[in-house]
């Protein structure tokens, strides 16, 4: 099974999140970039509340694909022990790329939501989207933010992970909704026919629709 792109991906997801379709309280957060389009599609068919929160990659020294850790909004980090004792990734190289992520993430919260931080979400139920996890560093940084919201339940919804990461990520979080766990995973791109880059105008005109139709 492939998906013909993200937004595909989302529909298919929504079909197996019915049961919080037009339930009070339910709120969908898509992480930037790629992720907004999938959760759009889920807010959509549900009938919730749509937002976004903003976790940057800390990326491996000369190989910023793969994941060293990651560091959210909130400025929780979360890193990625086997990855950094395995390469003997110093610590100066981590405080120093956290710097500058959590710039970037300055950067991105002005953009996409003008300065604001995450909406209240204290008692509700997050349903937690991006379109893929490969390490799983981004979405266990974003879990650990969500945690310290006092949520009624979280939810993550992927379209495709890693068993690895499947396995280790759905026993942290109350439910956990995946399509894809393919063995002999590959990069997430590989599982969608049109992975083209999601810019930031075009995340910044979904929650302006979305702002404006709710």
């Amino acid at each position: 099974m492939t998906f013909a792109d993200r937004r595909h991906a989302g529909r298919q997801l929504a079909r197996r999140l019915e049961h919080y379709q037009g339930k009070e309280g339910v709120i969908v957060l898509g992480l930037p970039r790629g992720g907004v389009e999938v959760a759009d599609e889920i807010a959509r068919a549900l009938g919730v509340s749509l937002d976004i929160l903003i976790v940057r990659k800390i990326g491996f020294p000369g190989n910023p694909e793969l994941a060293a850790g990651a560091v959210s909004e909130t400025g929780t980090v979360v890193i990625n022990e086997d990855i950094v004792s395995a390469y003997g990734v110093g610590k100066g190289y981590l405080d120093s790329e956290t710097a500058t992520k959590m710039e970037e993430i300055v950067r991105r919260k002005q953009l996409f939501r003008g300065g604001r931080g995450i909406p209240p979400l204290a008692g509700r139920t997050v349903i937690l989207v991006d379109d893929g996890i490969a390490t799983g560093a981004t979405v266990k940084a974003a879990i650990a933010t969500l945690r310290e919201e006092k949520l009624a339940r979280l939810i993550v919804a992927m379209p495709v992970a890693s068993p690895e990461a499947a396995d280790e990520i759905s026993r942290t979080v109350d439910e956990w909704v995946c399509l894809l766990t393919p063995p002999g995973f590959m990069a997430v791109g590989g599982y969608y026919h049109d992975f083209t880059q999601v810019e930031d105008d075009e995340v910044v005109a979904i929650l302006k629709e979305r702002v404006a139709s709710a």
